[in-house]
């Protein structure tokens, strides 16, 4: 067995509230697709309000590659077309008839090309993304590697591994279907102590490679910085294992399926558990009942790099998880920081638990309140502590800032997402807004090289 890769710089946020390991199927009654989760899209409508749908019917496409399609989960009527400021398209409804009518596609022979045309057809290659700039995946490119991330380090996280067992079948034909895509190595990154599924530890056609250590260790990008970096010119293709079981289950059966198990956790919510549904499903399908109150953080995501949401929002194109923590505008406690704290969370060790924070306070309920405004930003060295990359991150973010494209590119604007820098958003004393200065660089640095 080869030796684990051990991530060393990271931090784990040892939430309340996981999800526990019981199933509830939930028909929702309305499910939809939204355009801005997708990177670089423009949308196309091909649809309208009151049109009769099946499983596979697009309702829109990119403007720059009409190949690229999105479909419907589910049979039903379009309900709404959902448009924003200037008319941007935000969402496409659909409700659903509750009979899971899918069009008839004909599955590819195990050749690439036709693999191709057959995920193009179906919509499922939506579901491979890309690096650098976590585009939709080129159908016309060639990846050096293609990686799949097995197990997911981040607070609250839904168990690989349970998801894998439900799975089985489909989750290996998934992984031969990639095998076949990659002209690379088809890289399967699991957890060394806590992934036990068989399924996954003898998957076949694939690279295994262990990872331990705090998180981001299960983020696909510090997975590819470790076993295949990438270098201006470079592509990477990676899959997330939901996306993985609904293209096996195509590929096995010749039905599209877009069953997904989202974990809904958090201290939000009475019974934290998983939710069986379709891709797509309204939020408030997966929360109904199970909110203890109404002054709540909905998340589409986890909390970290998650999108918030309200039960009129619907669960993101590539998330698996709803977390839902207290809203944190209440009124700031006496004496606010002076006040020994034995069951706060400390990164720098500002109060007690700070120092033994597993003894003290194994498990920390957090709400959403920032602790502080905006502020100028304030050097502190903790970015590295947690920033497992061969980058310096405030460098790379200020060159972000200023849109200085050279100065980015030397310090490995390519290898990195917002992701990446969602524990430097959240120690940071500055309060400033990471996630979001990266995804402008990204941009910058896309459009330059179209």
């Amino acid at each position: 067995m080869t030796q684990a890769i051990k991530i060393k710089q990271g931090l784990d946020i040892k939430l309340k509230g996981k999800a526990e390991q019981a199933t509830v199927s939930i028909e929702a009654e309305f499910y939809a697709l939204q355009p801005t989760d997708f990177v670089g899209l423009t949308s196309k409508i091909l649809i309208n309000e009151g049109d009769c749908v099946k499983v596979g019917t697009p309702l829109f496409c990119d403007k720059g590659d009409e190949r690229i399609c999105f479909v419907s989960p589910v049979s039903g009527t379009v309900s709404e077309v959902r448009r924003g400021p200037k008319r941007l398209l935000e969402a496409v409804v659909v409700k659903s008839d509750g009979k899971y009518e899918t069009l008839d596609f004909k599955v590819g022979e195990p050749s690439r090309d036709s693999l191709t045309q057959s995920l193009l057809e179906t919509g499922l290659w939506t579901m491979i993304r890309q690096r650098p700039f976590g585009t939709i995946a080129k159908p016309d490119d060639q990846p050096k590697a293609f990686f799949v991330s097995a197990f997911d380090s981040s607070p609250l996280a839904p168990d690989m591994d349970y998801l894998a067992e439900h799975f089985p079948d489909s989750l290996q034909k998934g992984l031969d279907i990639l095998n076949i895509l990659s002209e690379g190595k088809l890289h399967l990154c699991i957890h060394a102590e806590k992934t036990q599924s068989e399924v996954l530890l003898k998957a076949k056609n694939v690279q295994i490679h262990r990872f331990c250590g705090p998180h981001p260790s299960g983020n696909v990008g510090t997975q590819i910085n470790r076993i295949c970096p990438i270098n201006k010119g470079d592509i990477v293709w990676h899959c997330g294992l939901p996306e993985v079981i609904n293209i096996g289950h195509f590929f096995r059966t010749g039905r599209l399926d877009f069953s997904r198990l989202y974990a809904t956790a958090g201290t939000g919510l009475l019974h934290p558990q998983y939710c069986k549904t379709q891709l797509g499903a309204s939020v408030a399908a997966l929360t109904e009942g199970n909110l203890k109150d109404d002054h709540q953080r909905i998340v589409s995501g986890n909390v970290l790099t998650g999108k918030p949401a309200t039960e009129n929002d619907f669960v993101g194109f590539y998330h698996n998880m709803l977390s839902v923590i207290p809203e944190g505008d209440q009124r700031h406690e006496l004496l606010g920081w002076i006040w020994p704290g034995f069951k706060k969370f400390s990164v720098s060790r500002t109060f007690p638990s700070g120092f033994i924070p597993n003894v003290l306070h194994p498990d920390f309920e957090l709400d959403s309140n920032l602790h502080g405004e905006e502020r100028a930003y304030v050097m502190t060295g903790e970015f590295e502590k947690v920033f497992p990359f061969d980058i310096y991150p405030l460098q790379l973010i200020k060159a972000c800032l200023v849109g200085n494209l050279e100065l980015m590119e030397s310090l490995g604007i390519y290898e990195v997402e917002p992701e990446d820098f969602a524990l430097c958003e959240f120690i940071d004393t500055s309060k400033t807004d990471i996630q979001e200065i990266i995804r402008k660089g990204l941009e910058l640095a896309r459009k330059e090289n179209e």
